[in-house]
C-alpha cells in the first residue's frame, strides 16, 4: 500500500468518527431535551395538584362546638331536625352558602340535590318543626354581616330539616357541598332515648 492511500484511510477513518460523534451529541442533546420536557411537563403537574389541593381545603367549612338534634317532645319517635354552628377553616376562604348543596344518608333512604337544594331563604325554628319538606337554611348570624357570604371569622347557625327514619340509635351523615372546595361530612348517630334537646354523638 502506498503512502498517499494509508493517509487517505486516516482521513476517512476520522471523518468517520467525526459523524459518529455528531450523531451521539445530536442524539443526546434530543434525548436530554424529551426527559427535561418530561420533567417540567411532570412539575407543572404537581404544582396543579398541589394548588388544588390547597383551594379546597381552605374553601370548606366546620362544625364549631356540638350538634343538636331537636325533637317535638320527649321519647319522640324520632328527629324532627338539628342545628350546629360552622365557620370557616383556619386560613379559610369565603364560602358562598347560596351555593352549598345538603346531602343526608342514612341506612334507610338519601336525600340531595333539588330536595333539599340551596338554603330556604327566612327558615325557622318554628318552620323546621311544623313542616316535613326536606330544607335547610341558616337561622342565626354570629359575628356576621347580613350576606350568606360566611367569611373568616363569622359563624352561621344552620337548622337542618330531618326525615322520619332519625329514630333511635340510628347513624346518619349529613354533607355539606360548596360549590368549590371539599364536602363536609358530619356523622352524627341519635341517642337510644331521645329528649327535646338531645347533643348528637359520634
Amino acid at each position: 500500500m502506498t503512502r498517499k492511500n494509508i493517509d487517505n484511510e486516516r482521513a476517512f477513518t476520522g471523518l468517520e468518527a467525526a459523524i459518529v460523534l455528531i450523531a451521539f451529541v445530536v442524539v443526546a442533546a434530543v434525548f436530554s431535551y424529551v426527559v427535561l420536557g418530561a420533567g417540567f411537563f411532570t412539575t407543572q403537574k404537581s404544582q396543579e395538584t398541589v394548588y388544588s389541593a390547597t383551594k379546597q381545603a381552605t374553601s370548606s367549612f366546620e362544625v364549631i362546638g356540638s350538634v343538636y338534634g331537636i325533637a317535638l317532645e320527649t321519647n319522640a319517635k324520632n328527629l324532627s331536625h338539628v342545628k350546629f354552628t360552622i365557620g370557616n377553616t383556619a386560613g379559610g376562604t369565603a364560602v358562598d352558602m347560596t351555593k352549598v348543596v345538603v346531602e343526608y344518608t342514612d341506612e334507610k333512604q338519601r336525600w340531595y340535590g333539588d330536595e333539599y337544594g340551596t338554603p330556604k331563604d327566612g327558615i325557622t325554628e318554628d318552620w323546621l318543626k311544623t313542616n316535613t319538606t326536606p330544607m335547610w337554611g341558616i337561622l342565626d348570624r354570629v359575628n356576621a354581616d347580613t350576606d350568606d357570604l360566611l367569611e373568616p371569622g363569622e359563624q352561621y347557625i344552620l337548622g337542618i330539616k330531618l326525615p322520619n327514619t332519625t329514630t333511635p340509635s340510628t347513624t346518619f351523615t349529613l354533607t355539606l357541598q360548596p360549590a368549590s372546595g371539599a364536602a363536609y361530612p358530619i356523622v352524627r348517630r341519635v341517642p337510644a332515648g331521645i329528649d327535646i334537646v338531645n347533643i348528637l354523638g359520634t
